[in-house]
């Protein structure tokens, strides 16, 4: 392999949001264009891991303090996914059936011992491995300590030339813990102590950032908004802002074809119309709404990042407004908001109902069938799920940040390359009128298919993301034969 990405999540063996989206899709396009890559996550105990056949590959143990782990990196059999993918096989540290929390949506308690065990044991294996990755490009916090590890810890440090790579998917959650916890961490350099910190704790994030050759975001904008945004992080990325990228994420578009899609029941044939109709239809067998209205849809993770605290109260006002709109919303959170979207499937029937669950065929059924989706997000670093709703004909109506901003134009542009609904401010007047113009401009039937059938033909692929990050590797592995 040249590249080898590191990753707590690839779909689909183990996804949680859309870091495993880009890890499962970026090293099949790489591979398409020419550059050999591959992909190593914790071994899971997730359906589609265990229906897999692995081979093991390399054995070995990582110390934790004075206790040692042994583990396997296995290689699946078959690379039926576009690449290689190993996993690191921990026994009693990844042999769950969740990737960061349990059946009961509770969190991992020891989430510090398991991501040194699995950054500690791919490191182990590349070392002794004969053929090298001339890459390294680690994904999150949970990979952070890489790009320090391979520079500052002897056990690793023939590893020092190759590069490294750090992208970040989300820049709110540094995996930062206590100095009380550096027994944990391998022997490294004590001069290096302090690129470990940041604001009193072991902050892998920010040590990624300042170790990695080079650092990138999953989008333009969000690459601007960490300056200023970026809890607590915002100085380290203004300084470090010279190695930094901003490069848009694709999707995966043989995975979201609506011409081919197994979990939508009507597939895209001659005419948009028919397919939108037919799959709206066909949603009602899960939602109980009313089929004449526009169908505005919320899929994702109900918490406030997502902008889903904002829901209950947004769709009460419309809904008591009076306007002729019905709403669907799938997914999982906090607990608060399951309680209010309950009571709210009473209050409104036929014009709101919720499934609270993660269902990936339901959400792709979700794309084909609605009219709008909706993004209020606080914070979108890139967002995938506009983009699959515009490849399936659905019109996003977001909240103008991060890679939102980057792939929605809003439809009031004088230049025609509107495909959306956006808006500026996290509040109800602002959201509301959003809403309000996606409806009427829903009424406006010509000018709403022709937007719709405009969207359907943009290319949102991988292609072009892989070239740029091509780009990037070529200027390391040439700097670091230098």
């Amino acid at each position: 392999m040249k590249i080898l990405h590191i990753s707590a999540e690839c779909y689909p063996a183990a996804k949680a949001g859309g870091l495993g989206d880009v890890v499962g899709a970026l090293p099949k396009y790489l591979n398409k264009i020419g550059v050999e890559s591959g992909v190593i996550i914790p071994k899971y105990h997730t359906k589609w891991v265990l229906a897999q056949q692995f081979t093991p590959v390399y054995k070995g143990s990582v110390r934790l303090h004075d206790h040692y782990h042994a583990f396997t990196i296995e290689k699946q059999v078959g690379d039926t996914l576009g690449f290689p993918l190993f996993v690191a096989n921990i026994p009693g540290r990844f042999d769950r059936p969740g990737v960061y929390s349990d059946n009961n949506g509770q969190p991992y308690g020891d989430e510090v011992e398991r991501a040194l065990c699995f950054q500690q044991a791919v490191l182990q294996w590349i070392v002794q491995s004969p053929g090298k990755p001339e890459v390294l490009h680690c994904h999150d916090h949970h990979t952070g300590l890489i790009p320090f590890m391979v520079k500052h810890c002897p056990e690793y440090q023939s590893l020092a030339r190759i590069p490294t790579v750090f992208t970040i998917h989300n820049g709110q959650y540094h995996g930062a813990f206590s100095w009380e916890k550096l027994y944990l961490l391998p022997f490294f350099d004590q001069e290096a102590r302090g690129l470990l910190n940041w604001h009193f704790h072991i902050n892998p994030m920010a040590t990624a950032v300042k170790c990695a050759w080079r650092i990138t975001t999953v989008s333009p904008s969000y690459l601007e908004e960490l300056q200023t945004k970026a809890n607590g992080m915002e100085s380290l990325l203004y300084h470090e802002q010279f190695k930094c990228s901003g490069i848009l994420n694709g999707i995966d578009q043989q995975v979201w074809d609506p011409a081919k899609d197994p979990y939508i029941p009507h597939h895209l044939k001659d005419d948009v119309g028919t397919y939108k109709q037919d799959n709206k239809l066909a949603i009602l067998q899960h939602f109980k709404l009313d089929p004449q209205l526009p169908l505005i849809t919320f899929i994702g993770r109900l918490v406030g990042e997502k902008g889903a605290d904002l829901l209950p109260d947004l769709i009460k006002r419309v809904l008591y407004s009076g306007m002729r709109v019905a709403f669907a919303v799938l997914g999982t959170g906090e607990r608060w908001l399951h309680d209010a979207l309950r009571e709210m499937t009473y209050e409104f029937p036929g014009r709101f109902d919720a499934k609270l669950e993660y269902n990936e065929g339901l959400a792709h059924q979700l794309y084909a069938g609605s009219d709008y989706l909706i993004m209020p997000s606080q914070v979108e670093p890139c967002g995938l799920n506009q983009m699959y709703a515009m490849r399936y004909g659905t019109l996003p109506i977001v909240r103008s940040v991060g890679g939102l901003k980057d792939t929605v134009p809003d439809i009031g542009e004088p230049d025609g390359s509107g495909r959306g609904i956006r808006f500026d401010h996290f509040n109800l007047d602002d959201a509301h009128l959003a809403v309000y113009r996606a409806v009427d401009f829903y009424q406006r039937q010509e000018a709403f298919q022709k937007v719709r059938s405009h969207i359907m033909t943009i290319d949102f692929s991988w292609e072009n993301s892989a070239i740029q990050y091509n780009n990037i590797y070529n200027e390391l592995m040439n700097i670091s034969k230098s």
